[in-house]
């Protein structure tokens, strides 16, 4: 314990939401749902390895909130009707259990569709940067997107609120808009896929603007004390360099913005959580989200070395630490740092493939 003493001590997130350690599980793509969105039995297996494995806190993979277009993986899970959410039951039932919380991660696809069901749409039609991820089933380039109307993106801002009713009723402890990694809400704000001339576009705050009004219309739904968070990020999963062209001018709007419209903590996801965002030696992402929202931040990026975790945490940029990858090779990493074991390095070993939940690893 007295190694980490920042990084295993306690943290209340909200009036009511008391964490164990300051380690989270990151939102992971995991594409291992029934072909229906449903979630399933090894699921159940999947999410619970990691509460007996001393995470306080788990985010699921994202869930897509409607059925008209924001699915982005075949066997995805989503929320968007009342069946898929019940389907989570058993998951959020066998974590409590645990003692440990669970957040659903909302994510809407926008222009990053692999699948090929539907045409996607986005902020504006403009062709996404890089290939489709054949670890998640994509092959070849992007299509190009159909620009939303006005009637379309009030539809997905109300798919949000919608599929959070759903999450609480179904009895996740929370959920997380995912506004990062160049999916939807990602989209908006990035100045070269977002070339609307009406209030969703322009200057950052209008380009900020719909994430906003995400995170309004879902604490209209749930109400004032349930817990809704949101992850920022600059890079993407197609575009993994990005940098706001504005930079700390851009950061300050945009987590100043997010903050007014009530959510409970900020997420930011980075390469590396601890470099700086910007400019050499300039603040780091999670460093300048606590300094313009003051919010509790959630930071994520190559913090599986422990170390690396509590020195973030110490330094007051982050009050809790994402694990992604260290946690699939460690699904006790918690345990294991509190006892001072030896962790396994991250290997491809443990998908089957990438994003596809290997069985043997769970029994």
């Amino acid at each position: 314990m007295s190694s980490y003493p920042q990084l295993l001590s306690a943290f209340r997130l909200g009036s009511s939401f008391q964490l164990p350690n300051r380690a989270v599980l990151s939102p992971m793509t995991r594409t291992s749902a029934e072909p229906s969105g449903m979630a399933n039995e090894r699921m159940v297996r999947y999410y619970t390895r990691f509460a007996k494995g001393g995470f306080g806190l788990i985010i699921t993979e994202g869930l897509y909130p409607d059925d008209a277009y924001s699915q982005s993986y075949d066997n995805q899970p989503g929320i968007a009707n009342d069946a898929q959410a019940e389907s989570w039951i058993p998951v959020i039932r066998a974590v409590q259990r645990e003692g440990a919380k669970i957040i659903a991660q909302l994510i809407h696809a926008g222009a990053l569709v692999q699948h090929g069901r539907f045409a996607p749409i986005a902020p504006s039609a403009v062709k996404p940067v890089g290939a489709m991820l054949e670890e998640h089933g994509g092959s070849g380039e992007f299509p190009v997107p159909r620009e939303m109307s006005q009637t379309e993106i009030r539809q997905a801002v109300e798919g949000f609120a919608q599929a959070a009713l759903r999450a609480k009723r179904a009895g996740f402890d929370g959920v997380e808009v995912h506004a990062a990694n160049g999916y939807l809400l990602d989209q908006f704000i990035t100045d070269y896929t977002n070339l609307r001339t009406d209030e969703y576009g322009g200057s950052t705050e209008r380009r900020i603007r719909i994430v906003a009004e995400v995170l309004e219309a879902i604490r209209a739904a749930v109400g004032p004390d349930y817990i809704v968070g949101v992850r920022i990020s600059q890079g993407k999963v197609n575009d993994f360099h990005h940098k706001w062209a504005g930079g700390e001018a851009d950061a300050n709007i945009i987590f100043e913005r997010v903050a007014a419209a009530s959510p409970s903590y900020i997420h930011t996801t980075e390469y590396k959580a601890f470099a700086p965002a910007f400019s050499e030696g300039g603040p780091t992402l999670a460093g300048l989200a606590k300094r313009y929202s003051g919010l509790p931040v959630i930071a994520n990026g190559k913090l599986g070395d422990p170390e690396a975790a509590e020195r973030l945490i110490a330094s007051g940029d982050a009050d809790l630490a994402a694990i992604g990858t260290s946690a699939l090779a460690n699904p006790d990493w918690v345990n294991r740092v509190k006892e001072g074991r030896t962790l396994n390095p991250f290997d491809h070993q443990f998908l089957h493939p990438i994003a596809t939940i290997k069985e043997e690893e769970l029994l």
